[in-house]
């Protein structure tokens, strides 16, 4: 109601008209707040209550382990096979190559989250949503695709590309790069203090900051949880984590924490910092009207050498890794809490990235745009226990311009032959290698065949079926809305 409306109440109502206001005003407020954070690089077999990790590597992970057991804990949460595809997914609730975003970026590329694209923060906004966003972003490097002019208030401890570009300065020099170029490859620290402000550089992003940032990023996020925590407003706090994401040299109060080195004590340290944030939750008083959102950005990096830091991140039981397409590359940690509405449980159903920004517009009476192809769906009724059954039962993973696999319930198919990392000693995921197939795909069961070693096409060719319809149901949507140029770095 505004200023006038409200002059215009009878001075004998207005009394009545204040109490009925006073009792109003409260459930204007009753919006939960949401804290989203978003480990960088974590995996499936990093976390001990997932059962493969944790204190059984030499890691204990006591509070993501504490937060899982009050949750609802995701067994198949699926994101996409890196860092730039997986954070599109997320904030638009789209498949990233219909953004452009299916390839990491780098320094340099033309690609870059667009001014139309809707994001999450865009879509509270409107229901009264105060929103922050604190660390990495990695979505482009053009102003229109930051934070801050995509629906964030601030951002704060930001910078634009990924953790491994503080150890390129170092590395250049040591291969004697001209200074020029030694001097492009650095990298800042940016913030913005308001929407649609240019981001200011704050300090250089360097191997010595990289020691003390997630330190930075946790106080920043306790500090705004306290701030927010009484205000008429609920908030919307993004946390994006940079560990374990190498180089792994942590602050010097976790340096010989873990049993097995470096990359131990970075998760530990992940640990610890998600501690200080759920803590910031609970004695701020405000838990209970909380959502929060534990969620890896996409598979490890496991067994390989960077400088000191032997990256030693873990799929568990998954074959694949970090920009691989197989379930280790994609299937990670996630989870969500919310005391009272969410019963603490576990779900083996398939749970996507995509699908958070269309399940929090459903808790809190949000839009998803409907004016382009939309690939997230919401999960609100399952997770608040509503119904037995989840509602996805296909996703596609791409990579570059090609679709690299196809789910559909239980089956996975590959269309091309992927020579996963994890196969070939002392590589990386994006050193992996694809081939042509002969004209069909690979299919694998990934309920009996949880590392994808079985081809079982041949007996199993009826999956054809609803593979084709998945790909076709896909292609439909290009027709009205093709998909921009993906990002490219061999075809010229």
């Amino acid at each position: 109601m505004n200023k006038r409306a409200i002059a215009q109440v009878p001075a004998t109502l207005g009394p009545i008209f204040a109490c009925l206001l006073s009792l109003a005003s409260p459930a204007l407020a009753q919006k939960p707040n949401i804290v989203l954070m978003l480990p960088d690089n974590l995996g499936y077999g990093d976390v001990g209550f997932l059962g493969t990790g944790g204190e059984l590597r030499g890691m204990p992970t006591p509070r993501i382990d504490q937060l899982a057991r009050e949750s609802l804990r995701f067994t198949q949460f699926l994101t996409e096979p890196g860092c730039t595809p997986s954070r599109a997914a997320l904030q638009t609730g789209r498949y990233p190559i219909r953004s452009g975003l299916s390839l990491v970026l780098v320094k340099g590329a033309a690609n870059t989250l667009k001014a139309n694209e809707i994001t999450m923060a865009e879509m509270l906004k409107p229901l009264g949503y105060t929103t922050a966003y604190v660390g990495k972003w990695h979505l482009g490097f053009a102003q229109e695709s930051q934070p801050q002019y995509q629906g964030y208030d601030e951002w704060r401890i930001g910078f634009l590309g990924s953790t491994d570009v503080t150890s390129y300065p170092r590395e250049m020099s040591k291969y004697h790069a001209p200074d020029a170029i030694i001097q492009n490859a650095i990298h800042h620290i940016v913030e913005a203090d308001a929407p649609n402000t240019p981001a200011r550089e704050v300090r250089v992003y360097d191997i010595a900051y990289r020691r003390q940032i997630e330190k930075d990023i946790a106080d920043y996020s306790v500090d705004y949880i306290k701030r927010h925590a009484n205000g008429r407003d609920p908030f919307f706090l993004m946390v994006a984590w940079t560990r374990p994401h190498y180089p792994n040299v942590t602050h010097p109060d976790f340096k010989g924490k873990s049993r097995i080195g470096q990359y131990g004590d970075s998760v530990m340290e992940l640990d610890y910092r998600t501690g200080q944030v759920l803590d910031a939750i609970r004695e701020s008083g405000i838990e209970d009207n909380t959502i929060v959102l534990f969620l890896s950005d996409n598979g490890p990096q496991r067994t390989t050498i960077f400088r000191e830091d032997l990256i030693a991140g873990s799929s568990g039981q998954f074959r694949g890794e970090l920009f691989d397409p197989y379930e280790g590359g994609i299937r990670t940690v996630g989870m969500i809490k919310w005391p009272g509405k969410i019963k603490p449980r576990t779900t083996n159903a398939m749970i996507s990235l995509l699908d958070i920004f269309p399940t929090l517009a459903g808790f809190v009476g949000g839009k998803v745009p409907h004016d382009r192809p939309f690939d997230g769906i919401d999960q609100s009724d399952f997770f608040l226990g509503k119904t037995d059954k989840a509602p996805r039962e296909s996703l596609i993973t791409f990579i570059r311009d090609r679709i690299a696999a196809v789910r559909w319930r239980q089956w996975r198919l590959y269309p091309r032959t992927v020579l996963a990392s994890t196969d070939v000693l002392n590589t990386t995921g994006v050193q992996g290698i694809v081939a042509e197939n002969s004209g069909y795909p690979a299919a694998y069961n990934i309920e009996w065949d949880p590392r994808e070693e079985w081809n079982l096409l041949i007996e199993n060719s009826w999956v054809l079926g609803p593979y084709m319809k998945v790909i076709q149901s896909y292609r439909k949507t290009l027709k009205d809305h093709p998909n921009p140029p993906a990002p490219n770095f061999t075809d010229f």
